[in-house]
């Protein structure tokens, strides 16, 4: 979790659990999405639907699950982004409780201009700030 400049805190709720009795699945992406949106606005006033000109839309997720998550635990969630192309960048995501690696993903994100329904190249003060605050 060092290498994460953001961290996220979250306590895992009855929503997030399956039948199983452990984190469900898709609870993981809405975690992550959490954790995205906090990262955004860490560094300026920019959210999924507003990185200053357009908003983001994601092709794919991959999730990656080490050990099970339940109901009640305090986990911590580090992002980062590993990779920043004209119109696109990667988030990873650690999801840690009490140091124990739980999961861990990549989301790959575009620009996307949701009136013309089209990518777009990413807002140049965006990707400045996203560079000032999360070097790759």
């Amino acid at each position: 979790m060092e290498s994460f400049r953001f961290k996220f805190p979250y306590r895992v709720g009855v929503a997030d659990i399956n039948y199983g009795g452990h984190v469900a699945n898709s609870a993981v992406l809405n975690i992550f999405q959490d954790a995205r949106i906090g990262y955004l606005a860490e560094f300026g006033p920019y959210s999924e639907v507003d990185l200053g000109g357009c908003g983001l839309i994601m092709p794919e997720a991959h999730v990656y699950f080490r050990a099970e998550m339940f109901l009640g635990d305090e986990i911590q969630i580090g992002v980062c982004c590993k990779e920043l192309k004209r119109s696109s960048f990667v988030l990873i995501y650690r999801i840690e409780r009490s140091g124990l690696l739980t999961a861990e993903g990549e989301t790959p994100l575009i620009c996307f201009d949701y009136q013309a329904h089209k990518p777009c190249r990413m807002p140049k003060e965006f990707r400045q700030a996203l560079l000032r605050f999360d070097p790759l």
